[in-house]
């Protein structure tokens, strides 16, 4: 029985690429998440402007569950299961900004930008999510 694969191997080229996008993402959690599980006072007085809870409390929660989420992402067997939690954090912080009115392309889009960064870097590194998502026939 012969077996045919969906996915085409990965370039060096590729690989790195994915490897430097996901690279960035990982490096931006990181700090963002940190900032969040100290919390920074900058955290909690930025929680109150947009209308969540400006307790240390919450921003714990959040910095634990970008965390969480971030450290599947970096692992390769439970990649897409971390992108598609981060997407969905990424999704709650453009629907906050869009909420309060912040100006789109530097606020309420940012989250976008970072999912773009997120799936690309996985695009690049992971041949089974580029048979998932195709560009090109």
């Amino acid at each position: 029985m012969q077996t045919t694969t969906l996915t085409a191997p990965v370039s060096n080229a590729q690989l790195w690429t994915g490897r430097v996008l996901s690279g960035l993402f990982i490096l931006f959690m990181l700090f963002d998440s940190s900032i969040k599980l100290v919390p920074l006072a900058v955290v909690t007085e930025t929680s109150a402007q947009i209308g969540l809870p400006a307790t240390a409390a919450f921003a714990r929660t959040l910095g634990i569950l970008g965390l969480v989420s971030l450290i599947l992402y970096a692992y390769p067997r439970t990649a897409v299961l971390g992108a598609i939690l981060l997407t969905a954090y990424m999704g709650g912080a453009v629907a906050t900004h869009f909420r309060i009115g912040s100006p789109l392309f530097t606020h309420t889009l940012f989250g976008v930008y970072l999912g773009v960064i997120l799936w690309g870097g996985l695009w690049f590194r992971d041949p089974r999510v580029r048979a998932l998502i195709p560009f090109s026939n």
